[in-house]
Order: C-alpha cells, then sequence, then structure tokens
C-alpha cells in the first residue's frame, strides 16, 4: 500500500491507492491542483495537462508527507466535542435580549440649569472677574462641588481610587506620598497661574519653571483658540441648591461662551469618557454661575481641557447644550446623595 498525497485549495486528504503493477520506486509527490480533483485517473493525464505545480520538488516536502501521513486521524466529531464540552461547562445558556432599556434615574428636584430671571447685559471691554471666597460670607459654610463628588463616587471608582493610593505609599512610603500629592497640588497652582497671565495678556509670558513649561506647550494651540474672558479663578454659588464652586476660566472658546475647566494628566486622556466626574463638576459650576447675581451672563456650554508634562498636543473636550443638561441632570442627583448622606449623619 502506498500513499499518493494531493493538496487542494479547500481540502487536504490523503488517498489509499492500490497500484495493480509494481512500480521501481516509492511515488512521494506533492501535487497542487486549483480545480476538482479526482483519483488515480489523474495519473494519466497528459504532460501538457499538468499544473506548474507539479514540478515541486518531491524530496524538500518529504518529511512533511512522512508526518501527515504517519498522523492519526482523530476519532472527535462536533458532535462528540459539543457532548464533550458541555459535560464540562455546562450547557450553554443564551441570555435573551432586554426588551426595553431601563429608564434614566431622575433627580427628585429638577432645578432648573438656566435662570430665566438673569438680567443680562453687555460686559465692559476688557473687564474679567475674580472673585475670591470670602472666609466670613455666607458662601463659604457651603459645601464645594469637589467635595460634593468625592463624597458620592461610585464603590468601583472608590476602589479604584484606594488601590492607586495604596500603590503609591508601598512605593514611596508614607512621607514620600505626602510630599508627592503636594508638588502635583503646587503644579497645579503655578499652571493656573501661568494660564490666568496669559489670558489676561496677548502674548504666552516666558515661563522659566520647567515643571509647567511642558504643560503650557500643550494647551498651546487650544489657547489660540479662546478669546473674550469673562471670569478667572472666579466663585459661585448657588444659593438655592446650596452649594459653591471655584471656577477655573469663562471664555470663548472657537466663538461658543463656555465653562472651562484646566486639567494636567500623567496619562492620555483622549476620550470623554476618560474625564470621569470632571463633566459634572463643569455643569455645577456653569449651573451656579447661571444662579448667581455677581454674574450678568448666561453660560451653556463647558469645555474641558487635557494638559500633559511632556508637552504633547492637549486633549479638549467640548460638551454642547445637550451633553450640559445631561450632565447637570446628574450633577443634581449627586447633590441630593450628598445632603441625604448628610442628613442621615445629623
Amino acid at each position: 500500500m502506498n500513499y499518493f498525497i494531493v493538496l487542494n485549495a479547500a481540502k487536504c486528504r490523503v488517498l489509499d491507492v492500490s497500484f495493480k503493477q509494481h512500480w521501481g520506486t516509492v511515488w512521494k509527490e506533492l501535487v497542487f491542483q486549483s480545480h476538482t480533483f479526482s483519483t488515480f485517473p489523474f495519473l494519466h493525464c497528459r504532460k501538457n495537462d499538468l499544473s506548474k505545480y507539479a514540478q515541486v520538488d518531491g524530496k524538500k516536502y518529504a518529511s512533511l508527507v512522512r508526518s501527515v501521513v504517519s498522523t492519526k486521524v482523530s476519532p472527535q466529531t462536533s458532535e462528540t466535542l459539543l457532548e464533550e464540552d458541555g459535560f464540562l461547562y455546562g450547557p450553554i445558556i443564551r441570555s435573551k435580549p432586554v426588551s426595553e432599556e431601563p429608564e434614566c434615574e431622575s433627580p427628585q428636584n429638577l432645578a432648573p440649569f438656566l435662570n430665566s430671571q438673569c438680567q443680562i447685559t453687555e460686559r465692559e471691554p476688557g473687564y474679567v472677574l475674580k472673585l475670591p471666597l470670602q472666609k466670613d460670607c455666607l458662601k463659604a459654610s457651603l459645601p464645594s462641588v469637589t467635595r460634593i463628588l468625592q463624597s458620592t463616587m461610585s464603590l468601583e471608582q472608590a476602589f479604584y481610587l484606594e488601590r492607586w493610593k495604596r500603590r503609591m505609599i508601598n512605593e514611596l512610603g508614607q512621607d514620600g506620598f505626602k510630599e508627592y500629592t503636594k508638588n502635583i497640588l503646587n503644579r497645579g497652582k503655578l499652571f493656573h497661574s501661568a494660564l490666568e497671565e496669559t489670558l489676561l495678556s496677548t502674548k504666552i509670558p516666558k515661563i522659566d519653571n520647567e515643571e509647567i513649561a511642558g504643560y503650557l506647550h500643550s494647551v498651546k494651540d487650544i489657547l489660540a483658540d479662546v478669546t473674550g474672558t469673562r471670569a478667572l479663578e472666579s466663585v459661585v454659588s448657588h444659593l438655592p441648591l446650596q452649594y459653591m464652586g471655584l471656577v477655573d476660566c469663562v471664555a470663548e472658546y472657537r466663538g461658543k461662551l463656555c465653562v472651562i475647566d484646566w486639567k494636567t494628566s500623567e496619562k492620555p486622556k483622549p476620550y470623554f469618557r476618560n474625564t470621569f466626574d470632571n463633566p459634572l463638576q463643569v455643569a455645577a459650576y456653569a449651573g451656579a454661575l447661571n444662579h448667581d447675581d455677581n454674574y450678568n451672563f448666561q453660560v451653556e456650554r463647558g469645555l474641558i481641557v487635557v494638559a500633559y508634562k511632556d508637552g504633547s498636543p492637549a486633549h479638549a473636550h467640548f460638551m454642547d447644550r445637550e451633553l450640559f443638561l445631561t450632565c447637570w441632570k446628574k450633577w443634581l442627583l449627586r447633590l441630593e446623595k450628598y445632603k441625604d448622606r448628610i442628613g442621615a449623619s445629623t
């Protein structure tokens, strides 16, 4: 019994051919054919009909032929494999498609985002608001937007934040971690101060501090699209809802008045989802500004700018009106959650 190998573009089969006559040598040849193959009659085809692959060096592929011939075919079939899989892992459970998406949770008090009673007036050219927080005023006793968001973050967010904190303490030690967070805060203050100076002047100031030079270079192209600055590092408060915040910047970005929040990051954040609770923070600032009597304009858009220390181009995440209203509702839910917790603890 000798074996003759025929390889087709779709299948590979081993044909057991019984030769009736004695042949001087054992046929070991690898033949590639693109058409439907037949068995023994193929050997008697004319020379002109042979494929160009018939000249393949048989010695070169002898080991391949032997390995194919010597391989034992598994008795498993698709049915037996499925039966074995079911025995090991149990029956396949196919989930049913959800008939209706669950409705989004709505706040109990859907406070308006815009203030219909605001008296909008034209601002003086070049006038920029910078309202500091007075410790003896009513606003100082209000909870900040940052505190509310930190107190009501999801369990998943809290878990990853705590895990990151523990990893950093293991690497740097307790004192080293305190120094690390202190440096981040100082770097953020320097970055915001440099941005203020830039937005209040007509040219980018020279920065000697190497720690923030990369951040300023990162936002250079975005700053070119920011004009008409109206507020910088200014306190906003929403007295009816009882919260306050410190807005980074209110200016026009490509002709649209926005609350702009400047962020620094060690990791790239190219997508809107990478900004986590920042959109809720910006919506909270805008809602408070719209209901603060110190501001004679309304804001319906936002911008989150993420700058990088290595100077790579910053990512700008624009928030239009529709997205702003969605984030405003989510902020109201977090605010209600915070008040419930505070009420339960008193």
